[in-house]
């Protein structure tokens, strides 16, 4: 199995399909398990890769870092693949170390996907109530609540069950990740001048459309996409969606960019 080292631990990591690279990174109930919609989709023209964060799936995380290493690991396995640009996908928790590699490595990114996530991002004065008021609604929702939308919750038991499944290989989660979380001003994304990508469910409840749009009229070099009757985990309740939406963004990158 692919591991790659990072200080003392050891990091889990996959590579499928060939064509531009994308680098996906998961969120806080994920791991590499959570982009099998994306592999089984997006492989024919991209090559994928995936990685556990440290403590999540396959992953170990020796030095107990949690969020202060998850920068420093994407160096490593950026190092370790050789690679030399490579398109970014975080979705939730693995947006927030996209949003601060691309601030620290710009020249390494060709394009970002923030998707279902702000985290990392120092919001604008204007914006912070906003976002306050939400992580004090959902801090006590169950993990099923905050994390798939009601249509996905309702009408798909089997998507539901999937997600507790693949969470559980996790050796932390919400509670117990340590760490803190980093964030850049908005101002430090948007001078980077990299082509992102925000998209969200219309049922994400932890970041909702209209903050996450808010955001992205801020940033020129942007697009915005919601995907219907989704949730937070949008990428895994409509994954077709999430492809095709992703797909087009990709071709309408600069040449230099793909």
């Amino acid at each position: 199995m692919p591991y790659f080292s990072s200080g003392q631990s050891q990091l889990y990591y996959e590579v499928h399909g060939s064509g531009p690279t994308l680098v996906l990174l998961h969120g806080m109930g994920g791991n590499h398990a959570s982009w099998f919609p994306q592999i089984a989709g997006l492989a024919d023209r991209f090559r994928l890769i995936t990685v556990d964060a440290r403590g999540f799936g396959k992953s170990s995380d020796a030095e107990g870092l949690g969020r202060d290493g998850f920068v420093d690991d994407l160096d490593h396995l950026w190092r370790a693949l050789d690679l030399r640009q490579a398109v970014l996908v975080g979705q939730s928790m693995g947006g927030g170390c996209c949003v601060l590699f691309t601030c620290q490595y710009p020249e390494r990114v060709a394009g970002l996907v923030l998707a279902d996530t702000l985290i990392g991002i120092e919001l604008p004065t204007s914006l912070r109530a906003g976002m306050d008021a939400v992580q004090r609604a959902t801090a006590n929702l169950g993990q099923a609540e905050r994390v798939l939308g009601s249509t996905t919750r309702a009408g798909n038991p089997d998507k539901v069950a999937l997600y507790g499944q693949i969470a559980s290989f996790n050796s932390v989660g919400l509670r117990t990740l340590t760490g803190t979380q980093r964030v850049r001003p908005l101002d430090d994304l948007v001078a980077t001048r990299i082509p992102i990508l925000f998209v969200v469910g219309s049922e994400d409840i932890l970041f909702p459309p209209p903050l996450v749009e808010a955001v992205q009229k801020r940033v020129p070099s942007s697009r915005f996409h919601i995907i219907p009757n989704a949730g937070h985990s949008a990428h895994f309740e409509s994954p077709q969606a999430f492809n095709d939406i992703l797909t087009a963004w990709h071709t309408s990158l600069p040449p230099a960019s793909r």
